[in-house]
């Protein structure tokens, strides 16, 4: 069975970006992501993929979106793309790709907000990079969740870049 994981940067008001961009750019945090996610598959909406501007490398990309059609077609890089959230899961657990990690068999889900919220509920474990400021002016924000249905399994020591302090923080069901 696919362990099911939610990957994000979430500011203490929950904010996630603005303008389809992210609101910072932490060295750790990025290095974090890569690490994690590398050889998995990584299931975005097609705002977040266009915000990258092409696939990542290393991993499965597969795009949720309502008009599949509409996401251009990588042929360099494993692109997929799904209509449904159970249909990217279901590409995620059966497609092969170079340089797949099979244990433990997991998937990632990262992002926007919209996709978040369509997948909180199917997650067994959220990586959160808790970022300790507010940004009013985001307009994407992580969904509320009841932190009462979730367990902290892991907390790191607090970064500091940029002027923000950020912790890696780990939940599990």
């Amino acid at each position: 069975m696919m362990e099911k994981c939610l990957i994000a940067a979430v500011a203490d008001d929950g904010a996630l970006g603005k303008d389809n961009e992210l609101l910072w750019h932490l060295s750790e945090d990025l290095k974090y992501f890569k690490r994690l996610t590398s050889g998995h598959p990584v299931i975005m909406g097609r705002k977040t993929f266009e915000s990258l501007g092409r696939p990542l490398p290393k991993r499965l990309n597969i795009v949720l979106s309502r008009r599949p059609a509409a996401v251009p077609p990588e042929p360099s890089r494993p692109l997929l793309t799904a209509a449904t959230l159970d249909e990217a899961f279901a590409l995620a657990a059966a497609t092969p790709f170079e340089g797949r990690i099979d244990e433990p068999d997991r998937c990632f889900i990262m992002g926007g907000g919209s996709i978040y919220a369509q997948a909180l509920d199917a997650c067994d474990k959220l990586f959160l990079t808790q970022v300790h400021t507010t940004c009013p002016s985001a307009d994407t924000f992580f969904p509320d969740f009841d932190k009462g249905r979730w367990r902290e399994l892991s907390r790191s020591e607090t970064f500091s870049e940029e002027g923000l302090t950020y912790e890696f923080v780990v939940y599990g069901r």
